[in-house]
């Protein structure tokens, strides 16, 4: 993505640089074929870490799930995978500082729109002062989340790149890390601020509007940059639809999390959902590199040319796309043990690790991840075809539809350990 960007630059300087351009894809990527072992070697280390922190933000949303706010204003929880993805979404596709700032507060806000709709159509009434909160709360959260990640990205890319390690393996795992933790702990502390003060009813109006007329101010010094230029004209539709599908997998939180026969939604949630998207932003990331060097936008190389492909060709065929696919399952069931067995370390028995809880949640996770790569192939094709950058485009569907499945399927597991009379989950 890296290169990408880089070359997106200089054809938007005029320069015929081509030869180059390839020159430095091979030097930054060494994109003679990567073997399994290396691309494990190269994403093992990103993929724990970025675990771990996820397991530390299903911590800290298991601790803020009994705050004040969240008991009192549920919402909050159908702003979690929507401001948690879209630090991802922005994040992930390498946009600006500056351009990220501007699609962080407009989509923080409209998820707070969303999250206001949603939740009044389940209560059947919405409170002023509890919408006041939540757009105030949404905004501040998605838009100093988006500055300060922005800053963590450029140091994870230029870090990898000196080091010799193929940015598209660590930097979306290391970023969505400290994402998950930095936006669920603003969320918190903001969210918890304009609720204690909740009787200044001018205060989140005011700053919700103080942030968004910031944002002409925004887009005239991100419009210097042609590139982000263009990012900033057409990357709205993708982070916008993802956010839409990332509040559906909130409303399923919001409605499991506070009952008891659901205890463990709020710990697990965040990893599930950041593993299956940390797994598929990779696999789409190396599949848009792939297509930058070996084509151009509107024609399929020779090899993923044809009809469309089933999950066979998506997993068992011998070209490098299939080989990071079967790597990235493989990691799947020994990471979610790691995770689980640390969860149940740290929570202190908090969550039984039964037998048939352990299975139902692996294949929740499994079921997961294979979906997720196989839409990853159908998606980078498709927009690939139609002349559309998948960096920019395809990892914010993707991860918002990890949110979906993967709170889908585990609300499920919980349900289906319900039906067949387990205890696993400790109620």
């Amino acid at each position: 993505m890296v290169v990408t960007h880089l070359a997106l630059e200089l054809r938007f300087q005029g320069k015929k640089l081509r030869g180059f351009t390839c020159k430095l894809t091979r030097s930054a990527h060494g994109f003679l074929p990567e073997s399994s072992w290396v691309i494990a070697a190269q994403v093992l280390l990103p993929y724990l870490v970025s675990g771990l922190g996820m397991v530390a933000a299903g911590i800290l949303m298991d601790i803020v799930q009994h705050w004040e706010v969240f008991t009192e204003i549920s919402e909050v929880f159908i702003l979690v995978p929507a401001l948690v993805g879209l630090k991802g979404n922005l994040e992930m596709t390498l946009a600006s500082r500056l351009s990220t700032a501007v699609q962080a507060t407009v989509v923080g806000f409209l998820a707070a729109v969303a999250a206001v709709v949603l939740g009044g159509l389940t209560r059947g009434r919405v409170d002023v002062i509890q919408a006041a909160i939540l757009c105030a709360s949404s905004v501040t959260t998605a838009f100093i989340a988006a500055l300060s990640l922005g800053l963590v990205m450029v140091a994870v890319i230029i870090g990898s790149r000196k080091v010799g390690i193929n940015p598209d393996n660590v930097a979306t795992p290391i970023a969505a890390s400290l994402g998950d933790l930095i936006t669920l702990s603003l969320l918190a502390g903001v969210s918890s601020f304009f609720f204690c003060y909740r009787d200044m009813w001018y205060l989140p109006p005011v700053v919700c509007g103080l942030l968004l007329l910031l944002i002409p101010a925004w887009v005239i010094i991100a419009c210097r940059s042609p590139p982000v230029r263009e990012v900033l004209r057409s990357g709205w539709q993708p982070v916008i639809l993802a956010m839409s599908i990332s509040s559906i997998g909130g409303l399923i939180l919001d409605k499991t999390v506070s009952n008891p026969d659901f205890e463990g939604m709020a710990v697990l949630t965040p990893v599930i959902n950041g593993v299956g998207g940390n797994l598929v932003a990779i696999q789409a990331s190396r599949m848009s590199t792939y297509l930058h060097y070996w084509s151009v936008p509107g024609a399929l190389p020779f090899k993923m040319s044809g009809n469309c492909p089933g999950p066979c060709a998506t997993f068992c065929s011998s070209d490098v796309n299939s080989k990071s696919a079967r790597v990235l399952v493989i990691f799947v069931v020994p990471g979610h043990l790691l995770f689980l067995y640390t969860i149940h370390l740290l929570q202190g028995g908090h969550i039984a690790m039964t037998p048939t809880f352990v299975i139902c949640y692996l294949s929740a996770a499994l079921l997961q991840v294979v979906i997720l790569l196989y839409v990853a192939r159908l998606v980078v094709s498709w927009l690939w075809q139609r002349g559309l950058d998948p960096d920019n485009f395809s990892i914010p569907y993707l991860t918002a539809l990890g949110d979906l499945l993967g709170t889908g399927f585990l609300a499920l597991s919980f349900r289906l350990i319900l039906m067949f009379g387990s205890t696993g989950t400790g109620v």
